[in-house]
């Protein structure tokens, strides 16, 4: 297991610029807005993209001629809740989400415009314990972004369009996920200030959630199990991430 990483690696508390990707409106919000409401609280210039446009997400009917518009505008919403105004979309097929060549691409580019400290993504592995973090979309959303950041994002041979448009290559330093197997799950944050924003930015997708008060319930109870099993005191609330250093002073790059 690659060291975590350190105030003096590349600081945890407020790293300068972070990219977030997630594969569906309200995805990054379930497993990282305490965390993402830190570090803009810090100063951290964070970005989103989402995949895709959430087009088979919801529970009404009526909703649906306009739920593409209207989970963008919820998304939009919950980022401004959390201190974020830069959002990308993928514009893919909510349900077909692959890691295509193409999709792949469109990571590299914006990996290598925003030149971020930390990619945060979804996890590319399925977790049993409660497979609905692994809807099909999540995983590819995961795999898309890995193969992205190694070796293709720092590779001056891959994408070569992307180079000669002025972007080119660079090294990732951390990837963090989240909604993996717990397993996996190496990296606990603190987000006790923040979990009130969290929810807040949750409820705004009100599309997606037929019983709102049992939503919030029920994540304020798995940010306080996080928080246990990562050691922190008791009353405590947590965001869990598997942090893995890409390039870094622990790693071994370049071969």
């Amino acid at each position: 297991m690659p060291a975590l990483p350190t105030e003096a690696e590349g600081p945890v508390t407020a790293p300068e610029r972070v990219l977030v990707f997630a594969a569906h409106p309200d995805d990054l919000d379930f497993g990282a807005a305490g965390t993402i409401a830190r570090w803009t609280a810090a100063g951290t210039q964070v970005s989103y993209c989402i995949m895709t446009d959430g087009d088979a997400g919801g529970f009404d009917e009526a909703h649906r001629p306009e739920i593409v518009a209207m989970r963008a505008a919820e998304q939009a919403e919950a980022a401004r809740i959390c201190g974020v105004s830069d959002l990308h979309f993928l514009h893919q097929r909510d349900g077909f989400l692959e890691p295509s060549y193409e999709v792949v691409g469109m990571v590299v580019e914006l990996m290598r415009k925003i030149r971020p400290d930390i990619v945060l993504a979804m996890h590319p592995e399925r977790a049993w314990d409660r497979i609905q973090k692994s809807h099909p979309d999540h995983l590819a959303c995961g795999e898309a972004v890995t193969r992205a950041v190694y070796p293709a994002v720092e590779n001056p041979f891959a994408y070569p369009e992307l180079a000669e448009a002025g972007l080119p290559a660079y090294k990732v330093p951390y990837l963090w996920f989240f909604g993996g197997p717990a397993e996996r799950e190496n990296h606990f944050v603190d987000i006790t200030e923040f979990v009130d924003t969290k929810v807040e930015a949750i409820r705004i997708h009100a599309s997606q959630h037929p019983d709102v008060e049992r939503m919030d319930a029920r994540v304020r109870s798995m940010l306080r199990t996080n928080a246990r099993r990562g050691g922190l005191e008791e009353g405590r609330s947590a965001e869990a991430f598997h942090v893995v250093g890409i390039n870094t002073p622990a790693t071994i790059a370049g071969f």
